[in-house]
């Protein structure tokens, strides 16, 4: 081993014949029982090498917990039908979202995403991830004045899930707001 005062050169015996003993404590721990294999290592790397394959050994593996999925048969599904998109929420009787899905996850953009065809590929979508969940009957809250309305409806039914009752939940103004200033021309 060859040594000057800023830089260490550190050579690696050719031959390795001696052959390599390991033992495990009881915490885990790798005892070497070697001879002249690691005697090149100088002293403060050894002890790390040791420590190293000692926390792998030892630590088990981290690993996300599957999520137990709770079975929920009846269930409350939200529709909002505006002029510009429809949004459908599979609920449970709580209101946990279980499900939802809108025109633009679907992928239709611009005016495409307020018609009766798009609620139904909406609803279509949705449904498949909470029959998963065992959802078998809803009630129904509609609220908006859109056209994708009665698609959704229609397409809840037709994907399976039984609808036990529908309400109407816009909001209607009892004439609160003062309305515009007429225009004239």
């Amino acid at each position: 081993m060859t040594e000057n005062k800023d830089e260490k050169i550190i050579k690696a015996p050719v031959s390795e014949s001696k052959e390599k003993k390991q033992t495990v404590d009881t915490q885990g721990a790798i005892e070497n029982n070697e001879t002249n294999k690691d005697s090149w290592l100088s002293d403060d790397v050894a002890p790390k090498k040791l420590k190293n394959v000692a926390n792998k050994i030892s630590k088990p593996k981290k690993g996300k917990k599957k999520k137990v999925l709770k079975v929920i048969k009846r269930g409350k599904a939200y529709i909002q039908a505006t002029y510009n998109n429809t949004i459908i929420s599979f609920t449970d009787p709580n209101g946990n979202v279980i499900s939802w899905c809108s025109a633009g996850v679907v992928g239709f953009k611009g005016p495409k995403k307020a018609t009766p065809y798009a609620a139904g590929v909406i609803v279509k979508q949705a449904a498949e991830s909470a029959r998963e969940r065992g959802l078998e009957e809803v009630s129904v809250f509609i609220k908006g004045v859109g056209m994708g309305r009665e698609g959704a409806i229609r397409a809840i039914a037709a994907n399976g899930i039984n609808i036990t009752s529908i309400k109407d939940t816009t909001p209607i103004p009892h004439n609160g707001c003062r309305p515009k200033k007429i225009r004239r021309v």
